[in-house]
């Protein structure tokens, strides 16, 4: 069975930082690239940052280009999204996805989803 968890969300003020984790199990994490998205209320689902199978090559969104860094640790099955200078609008419940292809960034693309972990970013 296929399980992926997010944890380390919560409430933090602006401009603060978080560290989301991601662990896969039931699956050889390192075949996988790894992706974050975020949903915020009321709002669809959208694509945050992207990490391939080893490690090699990253890429984000938009929106959080040169705050966020995404990472992982193969030896652990765990992926992370390292969120700095948070604001307001970065609130949203948080869902990592494991892709057997690398480059997707599509909900539709996604093989597997975590139930998400909700980041608050108050004023």
């Amino acid at each position: 069975q296929v399980q992926l968890v997010e944890s380390g969300g919560g409430l933090v003020q602006a401009g603060g930082s978080l560290r989301l984790s991601c662990a896969l199990s039931g699956r050889t994490f390192s075949r996988y690239a790894m992706n974050w998205f975020r949903q915020p209320p009321g709002k669809e689902r959208e694509f945050v940052a992207a990490i391939s199978a080893s490690g090699d090559s990253t890429y984000y969104g938009d929106a959080v280009k040169g705050r966020f860094t995404i990472s992982r640790d193969n030896a652990k099955n765990m992926a992370y999204l390292q969120m700095n200078s948070l604001k307001p609008v970065d609130t949203a419940v948080y869902y990592c996805a494991a892709d057997s292809s690398f480059g997707t960034s599509s909900v539709k693309g996604m093989d597997y989803w975590g139930s998400g972990t909700l980041v608050t970013v108050s004023a």
